[in-house]
């Protein structure tokens, strides 16, 4: 099968995630500016989820541009994947609306880990299916972003529940380290 109905499911899935995120958002009755101060922790979140999921579509889009076919492992690899994506409106929500408590926190974390880990997955299915001597393999076989990153999410996840501010800085550096895309994908393709 080719990627592209794999990619559009993807992607009109990722749109509603979204959509569901800013919609789980609410304005204050009040029309003064001191009314939005209540609803920052809120904000923030947002934007931090906002920017995982792009990362994510990103880095999703990048991998399904490098595979030449899919089979049924990968699509339901990439349906768990869309699973734990799916779960970032209702973490964003209780973590934001309650001010990044330590339990919300975690559960954020584990929602993280476990997208990341699914990605993983999706990843391992995808060079199953097109050999370590693919542009996937080549790529992805030893990615050490990826594992790290895994690691910090398990670290913030425990660290939340003394630290829940130190483990959100986690959740934050490794959204930083993913933020610029992945050029060697690009790079593989083209060579």
């Amino acid at each position: 099968m080719k990627t592209g109905r794999l990619e559009a499911f993807s992607d009109g899935v990722l749109a509603i995630i979204i959509t569901i995120m800013v919609l789980g958002m609410s304005a204050p009755e009040d029309y003064h500016f001191e009314a939005l101060k209540p609803i920052i922790p809120v904000f923030l979140t947002y934007v931090l989820s906002f920017i995982y999921l792009g990362i994510y579509w990103n880095n999703h889009h990048h991998l399904l541009h490098a595979v030449n076919k899919v089979n049924g492992t990968i699509l339901w690899a990439n349906l768990n994947l869309l699973f734990w994506l799916s779960l970032f409106p209702f973490a964003t929500d209780w973590m934001g609306k309650n001010h990044f408590e330590a339990n919300p926190t975690a559960i954020y974390g584990i929602v993280l880990l476990m997208a990341a880990i699914a990605f993983k997955i999706m990843v391992y299915c995808v060079i199953k299916n097109e050999g370590k001597d693919s542009n996937v393999g080549k790529v992805y076989s030893k990615d050490k972003r990826m594992n790290l990153s895994l690691l910090l999410y398990a670290l913030g996840v425990v660290i939340s529940f003394f630290f829940p501010i130190l483990s959100l800085a986690i959740y934050l550096a490794v959204a930083l380290m993913w933020i610029i895309p992945d050029k060697r994908i690009e790079k593989t393709i083209n060579d």
